[in-house]
C-alpha cells in the first residue's frame, strides 16, 4: 500500500509538471524575434507565399506598397536571383501591448549561384508589428539603403 501511495504521488507530480509546461508561453518579444528570423528564412528559401503569410492584411510599405504588392515584389526578386541571402544585424524591439516596433540593419545578397553574389545591399529597416491570436504580423516596413 505504501508503494502505491509513492507511485500515485509520482504520477501526480509528473502530471503537474506537464500541466505547468503546457501552460508556459513564449514571451512576446521572443516570439517576435523568431518571426523576424522566419521571415529571413522565407526570403532565403525564395518563398513568396511564406513572406506574404507574415504580412498583415493591411500591410503598408514604401510608396503605398500593399500586401499583394509586397508578395509580387518578392516573387520578382526571387525570379531574378537564384540565390538570395540575408544577414540581420542586432534587432532593437520596442514592445507595447499587442504592438511592437523592430529596428535593424539587414544585408541582402542575390546571385546566380556563383561563388560571389551578383548584388549586395545594406539597409536600415524599421518595421511595425501587431499581435493577432498569439502570432506577430508585419503591419508596416520602411527601409533605407545604407550603401
Amino acid at each position: 500500500m505504501g508503494r502505491m501511495t509513492w507511485y500515485t504521488r509520482c504520477v501526480v507530480v509528473v502530471l503537474l509538471a506537464l500541466a505547468v509546461a503546457g501552460c508556459s508561453r513564449t514571451p512576446p518579444e521572443q516570439r517576435l524575434r523568431e518571426t523576424i528570423g522566419e521571415l529571413g528564412e522565407a526570403i532565403e528559401r525564395r518563398d513568396a507565399a511564406a513572406v506574404e503569410e507574415v504580412l498583415a492584411e493591411d500591410f503598408v510599405g514604401p510608396q503605398s506598397l500593399d500586401r499583394d504588392g509586397a508578395r509580387r515584389m518578392a516573387a520578382l526578386l526571387f525570379l531574378r536571383f537564384r540565390d538570395v541571402g540575408t544577414a540581420f544585424g542586432p534587432v532593437d524591439v520596442d514592445l507595447q501591448p499587442g504592438h511592437a516596433t523592430a529596428r535593424f540593419n539587414v544585408g541582402l545578397t542575390g546571385g546566380s549561384g556563383a561563388v560571389l553574389p551578383d548584388s549586395a545591399r545594406l539597409y536600415d529597416v524599421e518595421t511595425g508589428w501587431r499581435e493577432v491570436d498569439g502570432e506577430w504580423r508585419l503591419t508596416s516596413a520602411r527601409w533605407t539603403p545604407r550603401l
